[in-house]
């Protein structure tokens, strides 16, 4: 999370693959959460390398990313871009964060629509890590508005303390998120805000693909009862509360991360044949490993 501006992405979304893998092997696109980067993914993806093809995603909404993202009122386009960059389409979403809330508004505009985005994308389960989830319009008040308002630079603090493991003096991290907090501006608050508040009005039952929901016993950003309520709002949703956690579950416990997921991809994944790339048509996309 919080990573500074990489020179070298010069696209609103950018799709990279990470590692090697054995030919046909599911492929799992990974989404990052606001003020996020694609680092955040690599010491959980050691764990998953080889036995998955894995895909890390570059946002808008990255750290020091697009300059006003969150004046965009469809940032579901731009997930849909980033799952249309994975040749032949990701068998697992695995998003964190803000980015569960894109993604499910982005599946839930196509099953109003009358389409199904599971199959149009190949997806075949997902997994939700700390998501932001209430199932009740009456479950916001206005000291939620306040704590998300006036304790926004504590949360994306937490981030940086996560990644630096310490390593950054307090005062230092506070510095930092207030000035990430100010890159995000108003207008992304409002964005990642609207996206929370719209949560109850998901059509979660239609949701209808395995999921695993993972959230951290120590996360006060989208505290654990979120991810209780979300795998209870699914139709096929199994559970974990990783204790050692915060909000950012595949930086503090990245091995138990890396281990929960591929016990879940055991579970559920199916061989199946492998997609001709030809099929659909692809966003941006390096090779890097």
């Amino acid at each position: 999370m919080l990573g500074a501006k990489d020179p070298a992405l010069t696209s609103p979304v950018e799709v990279r693959r990470y590692g090697a893998a054995a030919p046909g092997a599911p492929k799992v696109l990974f989404l990052h959460g606001l003020a996020g980067n694609d680092t955040m993914w690599q010491r959980a993806g050691d764990v998953l390398a080889g036995r998955q093809e894995l895909w890390l995603a570059q946002l808008p909404w990255r750290g020091q990313g697009l300059a006003d993202w969150g004046h965009d009122p469809d940032l579901g386009r731009w997930v849909e871009q980033a799952l249309l960059a994975v040749p032949g389409g990701p068998d697992v979403v695995v998003a964190h964060s803000m980015a569960c809330n894109v993604l499910l508004e982005l599946l839930d505009r196509d099953r109003r629509a009358g389409r199904d985005p599971f199959a149009r994308h190949g997806i075949r389960a997902l997994v939700l890590t700390a998501p932001f989830y209430r199932g009740r319009h009456d479950a916001f008040d206005w000291s939620a508005i306040s704590y998300y308002l006036n304790d926004f630079h504590l949360i994306l603090r937490e981030g940086i303390h996560a990644q630096s493991r310490g390593r950054i003096a307090p005062e230092t991290e506070v510095a930092m998120a207030e000035r990430v907090r100010d890159w995000i501006g108003p207008a992304g608050w409002i964005r990642f805000f609207d996206l929370y508040l719209r949560t109850p009005d998901l059509q979660t039952a239609r949701i209808t693909a395995p999921c695993l929901v993972l959230g951290g016993a120590a996360d006060f950003a989208a505290p654990p009862d979120n991810a209780t309520a979300m795998a209870g709002a699914l139709p096929d949703a199994r559970l974990r509360i990783l204790t050692g956690s915060g909000h950012f579950p595949m930086v503090d416990e990245a091995e138990l991360f890396g281990t929960e997921l591929q016990t879940f991809f055991d579970s559920v994944l199916e061989p199946r044949e492998t997609l001709t790339t030809g099929s659909r048509p692809a966003g941006p996309v390096s090779t890097e490993t």
